[in-house]
């Protein structure tokens, strides 16, 4: 793939593996890796969960916003974007219009294989119920099936999701 292509736009539920599988892709591939989460939190200084907790929400999305806008238009990139981010129709639009989506899809029961090692870095998991979670999780996924390109991940490991799609592009 060249250098000049549209940009890779990773989706998917929180812990499925987008950034992990994004830098796989992204070496394999030349290309520049870029973790919207990450780049947030450098921005800020300070981890999302104390983004979430000084400024809101409401200020983090609009970062969140503004950063995949101005990177989405930039060609070649890899982006993960967090699991909320899909969520905001614009992002949607922009994304599906200017890049190719990818949605890493996971089942909720290998999903919740992983929650112990996602609550306390996840805000949005803070304080619900498994009931709550789990229509969270199937709410969302709704929503990322608007996509270019879907890949089941489970039971692999992220090299093999990461061949999956640099496969499924050529």
């Amino acid at each position: 793939m060249e250098k000049t292509e549209k940009s890779l736009v990773l989706i998917g539920f929180m812990g499925v593996g987008k950034t992990t599988v994004g830098e796989i892709i992204a070496n394999n591939l030349n290309r520049q890796f870029i973790d919207i989460d990450a780049e947030i939190e450098k921005e800020f200084a300070m981890p999302i969960t104390e983004i979430f907790n000084v400024y809101g929400e409401k200020v983090f999305r609009m970062k969140e916003k503004e950063l995949i806008e101005k990177l989405v238009n930039s060609k070649g990139n890899i982006l993960s974007l967090g699991g909320g981010a899909f969520l905001q129709e614009e992002i949607r639009k922009v994304c599906l219009d200017k890049s190719t989506v990818i949605f890493l899809h996971i089942s909720w029961e290998c999903w919740k294989e992983r929650i112990s090692e996602l609550l306390e870095s996840r805000p949005v998991l803070q304080g619900r119920t498994m009931e709550e979670i789990e229509e969270l999780f199937y709410n969302r996924q709704k929503i990322y099936e608007q996509r270019h390109v879907k890949i089941n991940t489970d039971h692999k490991a992220p090299e093999e999701v990461a061949i999956d799609i640099i496969e499924r592009l050529r």
